[in-house]
C-alpha cells in the first residue's frame, strides 16, 4: 500500500528543520548500505552519530506519535529513529530493495515491513528528485510538499531521480509493523476509516460495535509482538 500522509509536519516546523540541516556536516550516504546498494546509491547523509540526527529524529517521531493516520496504516512496533539524506548536483539512488532486518543497537533488531520517506524541502526549490515506487500496476512517482510522507512497503523496488537543480532534503525511517502483511494492513485501514465515517455521521450504536469488535479481534488474530 502506498499512501501519502499530509501534514506530518507543518510549514513552520519543516521550515526549522531545513535551516538546522542546511549547516549540517554531510557524509558519503553509501556507508550505511551493502555493496550492492553501494553501486547504485549517490547521496549525503546526516552521520548516524551526530547529535543533530538524534535531536531531529526525536522530533519526527514525536510528529509521527501525534498523527492518527499514520498509526492507523503502519500499526507501528518498532520504528527505526529517523536518518536525513541530501541529494543534489545529479545525486540519485538506482533501482533497489531495503533490507529486510535492520539493527537497532544492543542486538536487537527491527523487520522492515514499511519504509517511510519524509520530505523537507519546497518541491519548487529543487529539479528532480522524485521517488519511484515500482508494484504490480506500474511505477508511480512520489514528489511530496515539505512535511509530508510517504509510505509503502519496505519489499517495493524503489529508486530516486537525480537531482539536477537545488538540493532534496528528507527524512527516511523503516517500521516493523505489528502486522507484516501488506494486503492486511490495507484491509485494517479501510475498515478502520469506516468506522471513523460512521462515528461522525452519527451511525448507529449497536452496528459500530459490532464493526469495531471486527476490527480488533481481526488485529488479535493477525498481530505479531
Amino acid at each position: 500500500m502506498l499512501l501519502h500522509i499530509p501534514g506530518i509536519l507543518d510549514t513552520a516546523q519543516a521550515a526549522r528543520m531545513r535551516q538546522r540541516l542546511e549547516s549540517a556536516q554531510w557524509t558519503d550516504g553509501r556507508e550505511t548500505v551493502g555493496a550492492q546498494g553501494a553501486q547504485v546509491k549517490r547521496n549525503l547523509q546526516l552521520p548516524d552519530a551526530s547529535p543533530l540526527r538524534a535531536e531531529l529524529a526525536a522530533e519526527v517521531l514525536a510528529a509521527l506519535a501525534a498523527n492518527p493516520l499514520y498509526h492507523a496504516a503502519v500499526l507501528p512496533a518498532k520504528t527505526m529513529p529517523p536518518r536525513f539524506n541530501r541529494y543534489e548536483g545529479g545525486g540519485e539512488y538506482g533501482m533497489h530493495v531495503d533490507g529486510a532486518a535492520m539493527s537497532l543497537g544492543d542486538g536487537e533488531w527491527l523487520r522492515s515491513d514499511v519504509s517511510c520517506t519524509l520530505f523537507l524541502a519546497d518541491p519548487d526549490s529543487y529539479d528532480g528528485g522524485e521517488l519511484i515506487v515500482s508494484d504490480t500496476y506500474g511505477d508511480h512517482e512520489v514528489k511530496l510538499p515539505a512535511g509530508d510522507l510517504i509510505v509503502y512497503p519496505s519489499d517495493s523496488l524503489h529508486r530516486v531521480e537525480p537531482v539536477t537543480r537545488g538540493a532534496r532534503l528528507a527524512a527516511f525511517f523503516w517500521v516493523q509493523s505489528l502486522v507484516r502483511d501488506a494486503q492486511r494492513r490495507r484491509l485494517l485501514l479501510e475498515l478502520d476509516g469506516g468506522i471513523q465515517q460512521l462515528t461522525a455521521s452519527g451511525g448507529e450504536r449497536e452496528a459500530l460495535l459490532r464493526l469495531t469488535g471486527v476490527y480488533h479481534n481481526l488485529l488479535r488474530q493477525w498481530a505479531e509482538t
